[in-house]
């Protein structure tokens, strides 16, 4: 496209993770790549590894997220800082609340990225997924042009980063969580502190696996890197554990009798599409979100594919299994069906269950077919507990089976539902709706999007992502608790 000279960001927007707001004259001689986002956008935030590669690639490159949201939730500002501190994000970021950015820059949709030279022009667009691969080039081009020409400033700018609201501790937006077969040991996601907490069911830490830093290393429990880890899967029969390391793109597995990690499917690198599977250290994965055993396969609800893949677990060949690629609630044969963006999976023994965020849905695969047993379309979500072809959830993270029940963590509306598989209903067992952190009477709790859980023991432990905490459960006597975590 031909270089137009890039709109001023009007003075009246507020600005976080930045002391000072921004101007075009104070980027001058920088590459500026605008991100045009809104938090309740899935799409957007799969692309944060994306947009962190690049950052640490090029320190001339300064980036400036534009939250320019369409529903009124996407104006609150805590909403917003929420989703900062949680997504890990560490560039400034403007408050488009009037769409006045949006409308300057002629954004049509989520996500858009809007490529600005160190002369203060508009040189390339784009929208979607790849975004690493399609803007490297362009970047490197502008980078060595403005280099020779001695108008390029080489310094990283370093913004004062945002911490107020996030209340960091033992925890910091715990992601998934699971147990060993013997009711022994918690396995934490402690996703944004980069790493594995084991603990035993009265919260003591029992044991950490990762070093605490964004990295990818193999090797000992002190010594390998995790980045933002999520879904996690016990192998009783190994003593294993199997991580979706989301951010690194790869399944790592982890003996926990040897105290190693290794790398068992995925190249570090997100592939563009999803190919046909082969062995699994020489596959380019996107964002693995939740894992499964079953039989002698790992299933991988493999988020940025929006498939189901499965790894065999001794020859750790990996394959898609179920789902075209398409982004759609569409129910049929395995290859045939289609997901929004499945982001928790469980399986009874017999079947597979699937949180289908994006959908709003839950989805079953059973018996060469995928079926919707909970949602309606991509557009339609809420909050309403009646017979399930009526019932409505609101973006679901995690999922969990037990005793022909489906326990879902029904993250946006801050709640824990189940689907009875015998009667059909939905029913809200924890939660009274508002976000929120607070103990008691199952129905008076409050929890701040819930990522997850699993049941030890008769309780169920909850990933309270947003209180940075583990919720206890007690469905016995109705009521919620959360567990004090210490050494």
């Amino acid at each position: 496209m031909n270089p137009v000279a890039a709109p001023e960001f009007p003075g009246s927007l507020e600005w976080l993770n930045t002391d000072l707001p921004f101007t075009m004259r104070d980027l001058a001689g920088r590459i500026v790549l605008l991100d045009f986002w809104t938090f309740s956008c899935a799409t957007c935030t799969r692309l944060a590894p994306d947009i962190k590669r690049l950052q640490e690639r090029y320190p001339e490159l300064v980036i400036i997220g534009v939250h320019s949201p369409l529903f009124e939730t996407g104006r609150v500002t805590e909403n917003i800082r929420e989703a900062v501190v949680g997504s890990g994000i560490e560039h400034p970021l403007v408050l488009d609340d009037d769409l006045s950015l949006w409308r300057a820059f002629g954004i049509g949709s989520w996500p858009s990225f809007v490529l600005i030279d160190p002369d203060g022009n508009v040189v390339g667009k784009t929208t979607g997924e790849g975004l690493y691969r399609r803007l490297a080039p362009q970047i490197e081009r502008i980078r060595q042009d403005f280099g020779q020409r001695g108008t390029l400033n080489p310094e990283r700018m370093s913004p004062a980063l945002l911490k107020e609201g996030a209340q960091e501790g033992m925890l910091y937006y715990p992601g998934k969580i699971t147990t060993d077969f013997g009711g022994l040991r918690l396995f934490i996601a402690d996703s944004n502190h980069h790493r594995i907490v084991v603990a035993d069911p009265e919260g003591r830490i029992m044991d950490v696996i990762g070093d605490g830093k964004a990295g990818s290393a193999d090797g000992t429990f002190e010594e390998a890197g995790f980045y933002m880890p999520q879904g996690l899967a016990y192998d009783d029969e190994a003593d294993a554990l199997y991580v979706a390391d989301a951010g690194n793109h790869t399944i790592r597995r982890v003996s926990l009798s040897d105290r190693t990690v290794e790398t068992a499917a995925g190249t570090g690198l997100e592939a563009p599409e999803p190919g046909e599977g082969g062995d699994g250290p020489s596959v380019a994965l996107s964002l693995p979100w939740d894992l499964t055993l079953l039989g002698e396969h790992l299933y991988v609800a493999m988020a940025g594919f929006r498939q189901i893949w499965r790894m065999h677990l001794e020859g750790r060949r990996i394959e898609p299994y179920a789902g075209s690629g398409e982004e759609a609630l569409i129910d049929g044969p395995l290859r045939k069906a289609a997901f929004a963006r499945p982001s928790g999976i469980d399986t009874d023994g017999d079947a597979l269950y699937v949180a289908d965020r994006e959908a709003s849905a839950v989805r079953q695969i059973g018996r060469g077919m995928v079926t919707t047993l909970l949602g309606h379309s991509l557009e339609d979500y809420g909050d309403l507990d009646t017979i399930a072809r009526m019932a409505r959830i609101h973006h679901p993270g995690g999922i969990a089976c037990a005793d022909r029940l489906v326990y879902i963590a029904d993250t946006f509306n801050h709640k824990i539902k189940w689907l009875d598989l015998s009667t059909g209903w939905v029913l809200s067992v924890v939660g009274g709706g508002d976000r929120g952190h607070r103990d008691g009477l199952s129905g008076d709790a409050r929890l701040n999007e819930p990522n997850d859980l699993v049941c030890l023991r008769g309780l169920w432990y909850i990933t309270d992502t947003g209180n940075h905490a583990i919720r206890v459960y007690e469905p016995g006597r109705h009521v919620v608790s959360t567990l004090p975590l210490w050494r």
